[in-house]
């Protein structure tokens, strides 16, 4: 267990910038302050999602295995997952988000987004695992062929609050894609947990949630079940949208402040900054932001639509997860594009009174 202080000197910066409209884009005013954080696990491997259940930490490595770290004994165990088809890693793509049933106490089982090609075509797809002694094992398909490339596979999966399955699909660099609703890219995409169609899906005998994303990887609700997601621009104007059932967010027609009637301007787009924003979390008002190219996790108040930024050699963020009065992040510097030191990649943690 290696433990790293960071102090950081406190300023205040206010940055304006133009967006593709010509307008003045405003930054949220950054404070960053004196934090600390610990590391509480080290060298992993191109780490992509976080989840927890009682004492227990679940991170997914792209290249399929599935790490487990009981924090009552500091047992560590790395895990491979067999899946039916092939777990192929190019780019962006591999295995990617995880979300335990839930039932799982019982069960063992979670839900698990990865990339395979099938003669010759990327693609991904949406399965169920169950975890056994040596390995975690598929058990059940849920949604295959969900477009996929060497980038833009999104692959954020979650459980809302209504029990339904989400997950982001991106627009595997076909951007007219995004618009169309004959396809599965580009899109929030929302199932039963045995992989039906929910009946009450805003296209009939369809998965699609929403539509005209480029690249969505966060899913976060808050206390009164309103639906947030993170999404990458094209060049900076990262976005931040509220996601309601059969929107169109735009993309490719539209990106940061412009806007067209039947398509939905993000709740805060970055402007001429770039966050690359992937996993987020939310508490208290408050949205807990992974970011790739900002390396940063960012703490984005929903009500004034400022940032207070968690500064430190921490580089590539992927994901976080909130356990009470704790917040968990991870490195991603062993992705391609980060520079990483010989203790990458890290789970962090830190004390959320601490980041307020």
């Amino acid at each position: 267990m290696l433990t790293r202080v960071f102090l950081i000197v406190i300023c205040l910066l206010l940055t304006a910038c133009s967006d593709h409209n010509g307008k003045n884009h405003s930054e949220a005013k950054e404070t960053i302050t004196n934090q600390s954080a610990t590391s509480i696990l080290n060298k992993l491997n191109v780490p992509w999602a976080i989840t927890k259940h009682k004492n227990t930490f679940y991170i997914s490595e792209r290249n399929g295995y599935i790490v487990s770290l009981n924090t009552r004994n500091n047992q560590f165990i790395r895990s491979p997952v067999e899946t039916n088809k092939t777990i192929y890693q190019e780019g962006e793509g591999g295995f990617l988000g995880i979300e335990l049933t839930s039932n799982f106490e019982k069960s063992q089982q979670a839900f698990a987004y990865h990339t395979y090609q099938e003669n010759g075509v990327t693609l991904n797809r949406v399965i169920l695992i169950q975890k056994q002694r040596e390995a975690w094992k598929e058990v059940k398909v849920l949604l295959e062929e969900i477009p996929g490339s060497p980038i833009h596979n999104g692959g954020r999966i979650k459980i809302g609050p209504d029990q339904k399955l989400y997950v982001t699909a991106g627009d595997a660099s076909v951007t007219k894609d995004a618009q169309m609703l004959s396809t599965l890219s580009g899109k929030i995409l929302r199932m039963e947990q045995d992989g039906l169609i929910p009946k009450d899906n805003p296209f009939n005998g369809s998965y699609v949630y929403s539509y005209g994303h480029r690249n969505p990887q966060g899913l976060v609700w808050d206390e009164q079940g309103k639906m947030y997601s993170s999404e990458h621009g094209p060049i900076a104007h990262d976005e931040i949208n509220i996601i309601e059932a059969g929107h169109n967010y735009g993309w490719p027609i539209i990106e940061g402040d412009k806007s067209r009637e039947g398509m939905e301007t993000p709740f805060y787009q970055t402007g001429d900054t770039t966050w690359a924003p992937s996993g987020i979390q939310y508490k208290d008002g408050k949205l807990y932001i992974a970011t790739l190219r900002g390396e940063a996790l960012r703490i984005f108040d929903l009500k004034t639509k400022k940032s207070t930024t968690l500064k430190g050699n921490f580089g590539r963020i992927r994901d976080v997860y909130i356990d009470g009065e704790k917040l968990y992040f991870i490195s991603n510097n062993l992705d391609g594009r980060g520079s990483p030191t010989d203790q990458d990649d890290q789970l962090w943690m830190v004390y959320l009174k601490d980041v307020k």
